[in-house]
């Protein structure tokens, strides 16, 4: 069993930016990849931004040039950098993680094994 524990969630003003982290501990046996899913109030989750464990990533149109994720493998932690934040931003957000020696850059959430409980970013406009 992996565990999950993000951070960094807040309310911003729209233009704003916020970085969430998340940490994963237990049972990690090898390399693996990480990424951020969202998911608003009657909508269906959303693949946000994915990086595997050699750094390369897979973002959303919807976050393109307004996000960055990065990873630091000896912390196993990800990160979640984002700036001009819109109202449309607004959601729970889920560190993710695939079982040890699966490399996916996919956003599909069957990809990943592993889930944390969220962390809330509400952006007002």
């Amino acid at each position: 069993q992996v565990d999950l524990l993000e951070s960094g969630g807040d309310s911003v003003q729209s233009g704003g930016s916020l970085r969430l982290s998340c940490t994963a501990s237990g049972n990690i046996k090898g390399p693996f990849s990480m990424g951020w899913f969202r998911q608003a109030p009657g909508k269906e989750r959303e693949g946000v931004a994915i990086i595997d464990h050699f750094g390369v990533t897979n973002y959303a149109d919807s976050v393109k040039g307004r996000c960055n994720i990065s990873r630091d493998n000896t912390k196993n932690e990800v990160y979640l950098k984002m700036n001009i934040l819109k109202p449309e931003d607004t959601a729970m957000y889920y560190c993710a993680a695939t079982r040890s020696y699966y490399y996916t850059t996919s956003r599909d959430a069957k990809e990943f094994d592993y889930w944390g409980q969220g962390t809330q970013v509400t952006v007002s406009s």
